[in-house]
C-alpha cells in the first residue's frame, strides 16, 4: 500500500484542494498515470496512494474517463440522486467522419482500471431511448476489483457494460471504441444496493460480476405502444446479456434483488446470450409480472453452452413450472456453490 489517502473536493466550497468539475479533479490526481495503459488480471495489490473525490450535491454534464488505479468517487449528497454524473452520447450519433458513434463510444463515464470504488451517486446517459437513438451507455466498467455501493445507474438500451468485449465483433467495425484492440482479459465487478434502469440487454459484458440487494428496473420504451390486447405476444425488453469467455466458471450472478418494472405482464426475459457461452444465475430474487414465463431467450444460440439458473425466486413472475427448457432450477446444494467470495475468486468488497 502506498502512503496515506488522499482527498479532494469538487463542488463544495471551503474544502481544499476544490475544483469546480468532476475532470478537473480526475486529472489532477492522475498526472503521472499514462491513460490507456495496458492492465493485469488479476490486478496487483493497490501499490499508490489511494484518492478520493468528494463530489458535492449537483449535475454534472461531463463525459468521464477514470485511467488511475485507487480512486474513489464519494456523492456527498444526501443521497444517490443528489449527485449525478450525465452525458448523451448514442450510438446512431453521426461522427465528424461520417460513420455512426457506434456503442462502445457512447459511455458516459468509463472506468479504465481496476480498484475503482463509487459511493452514493447516479451514473446517467440520457440520449433517448435505445429504439430511437441507438444503443447508449451510461457506464463502461473495464478493470479488476471495481465496486459500486449506493449507486443508480440509469440509461434504456445497454446502459451498463461490463468489460472486456468478446473475442470478434458479430460485424466489421463493431466493436468500435477505446476497448477494440485490448486484449479481452477479465475483471470482477461488484455491485451493492444499487439501482440499475434500462429496458434492452441493459447488463451485459463479459466480465464476472457480482449483484446483491440491487433493484433491477425494466423502463417501459416511450417510443414503444403499449399491447393491443393481453394475448399478444411483446416483448418489451431483456435484463441481461451476459457473453461470459468460454471455460468461466461464473458470469453475471445476482442474489436478493428485485425485479421490478412500468412495463406490461409478461412482456421482458431475464436474459438472453450476447455470445454463446453467456451464464447468468439469479438467487433469492424478486420478480415481478413484467418476467416473461418462460423467462429466458436463447437468441437462436446452440444449446448446451450458455447456462442459466434460478435458485427460489419469488413473486409473480417466479415461474419455475414454465420456464425455458434449456434453463436450470438449481438445488440447495447448487446454489450454496454461488457465493460472493467465490464467484469474485476471494475478493469480498467492505459494505
Amino acid at each position: 500500500m502506498g502512503s496515506s489517502t488522499q482527498h479532494v473536493y469538487v463542488n463544495m466550497p471551503g474544502r481544499e484542494p476544490g475544483f469546480d468539475s468532476v475532470g478537473e479533479a480526475l486529472r489532477s490526481v492522475s498526472q503521472g498515470f499514462e491513460e490507456g495503459m495496458e492492465k493485469v488480471f488479476p490486478a496487483p495489490g493497490l501499490s499508490v496512494a489511494p484518492v478520493i473525490i468528494h463530489i458535492g450535491p449537483g449535475i454534472y454534464r461531463e463525459k468521464l474517463t477514470v485511467w488511475r488505479p485507487g480512486i474513489t468517487l464519494l456523492g456527498e449528497g444526501e443521497g444517490r440522486g443528489d449527485v449525478v454524473l450525465v452525458y448523451g452520447d448514442a450510438a446512431n450519433d453521426i461522427m465528424p467522419e461520417g460513420d455512426k458513434r457506434g456503442t462502445f463510444r457512447t459511455a458516459s463515464v468509463r472506468i479504465d482500471t481496476h480498484d475503482f470504488t463509487a459511493r452514493h451517486l447516479t451514473f446517467k446517459n440520457n440520449a433517448g431511448y435505445g429504439h430511437t437513438v441507438g444503443q447508449a451507455l451510461a457506464l463502461y466498467v473495464d478493470g479488476d476489483r471495481c465496486y459500486f455501493n449506493d449507486c443508480a445507474l440509469i440509461g434504456s438500451q445497454d446502459t451498463l457494460f461490463t468489460a472486456p468485449l468478446p473475442p470478434k465483433e458479430a460485424q466489421p467495425g463493431g466493436f468500435k471504441g477505446p476497448g477494440q484492440a485490448r486484449p479481452r482479459v477479465m475483471g470482477r465487478h461488484c455491485f451493492r444496493d444499487c439501482y440499475i434502469q434500462g429496458d434492452v440487454d441493459f447488463i451485459f459484458g463479459s466480465a464476472v460480476c457480482w449483484f446483491e440487494n440491487c433493484e433491477i428496473f425494466s423502463k417501459m420504451p416511450g417510443d414503444r405502444k403499449p399491447p393491443e390486447s393481453p394475448d399478444e405476444d411483446v416483448v418489451y425488453g431483456y435484463v441481461t446479456a451476459a457473453s461470459t469467455p468460454e471455460g468461466e466458471a461464473f458470469g453475471y450472478v445476482l442474489k436478493d434483488c428485485r425485479l421490478t418494472s412500468d412495463c406490461p405482464r409478461g412482456t421482458v426475459y431475464l436474459g438472453r446470450p450476447w455470445r454463446e457461452f453467456a451464464k447468468t444465475v439469479f438467487l433469492h430474487c424478486e420478480l415481478g409480472e413484467h418476467i416473461k414465463p418462460e423467462g429466458w431467450h436463447d437468441w437462436k444460440k446452440p444449446h448446451g453452452n450458455f447456462y442459466y439458473g434460478e435458485y427460489n425466486s419469488y413473486g409473480s413472475g417466479a415461474s419455475p413450472e414454465t420456464r425455458a427448457e434449456f434453463s436450470h432450477q438449481l438445488t440447495k446444494a447448487e446454489a450454496s456453490e454461488y457465493t460472493m467470495a467465490k464467484v469474485l475468486n476471494g475478493w469480498v468488497p467492505e459494505i
